[in-house]
């Protein structure tokens, strides 16, 4: 599993969107209910960007916003970083890690086609060292 599209087959091709002129309450609501840290931000199958909980804790609570009266719009992350399905996991890992993001949205031909987390990429990081790791010791051992 070295490459996002079999990440996304293992964890399923959810993908959880908002309209940018949503309140932010309802962006926290649909995260909360969904259980994710990002919501994508779409029009007519646009991609317009990402809201996640990082971008509500540092432009609303701690500017004293409103939940209820600022648009995603207003707080989204525009033009986010995307990969394509068969970019690999390392690299994604490098480009999360390097750009300090924790989301990326996922495009093929103009379409999103999923969303990775950085926790998606640390466990397929881990998974790939164990099983190099395990293959190592059976030449070992052999």
């Amino acid at each position: 599993m070295h490459q996002v599209k079999h990440l996304l087959e293992s964890k399923g091709n959810a993908i959880f969107t908002i309209a940018p002129e949503a309140p932010v309450l309802e962006a926290i609501k649909h995260m909360a209910e969904h259980r994710v840290g990002a919501l994508l931000v779409m029009r007519d199958g646009h991609l317009l960007g990402i809201v996640s909980e990082r971008d509500y804790a540092r432009k609303v609570i701690l500017q004293g916003r409103s939940s209820a009266q600022t648009a995603v719009s207003d707080i989204m992350s525009s033009e986010p970083l995307t990969v394509s399905p068969d970019t690999d996991v390392f690299d994604c890992m490098r480009l999360c890690t390097d750009s300090r993001v924790r989301h990326l949205p996922v495009v093929q031909d103009h379409a999103v086609v999923g969303v990775i987390s950085i926790g998606d990429l640390v466990k397929a990081v881990i998974d790939a060292q164990a099983e190099q790791i395990e293959h190592l010791q059976r030449y070992i051992t052999s």
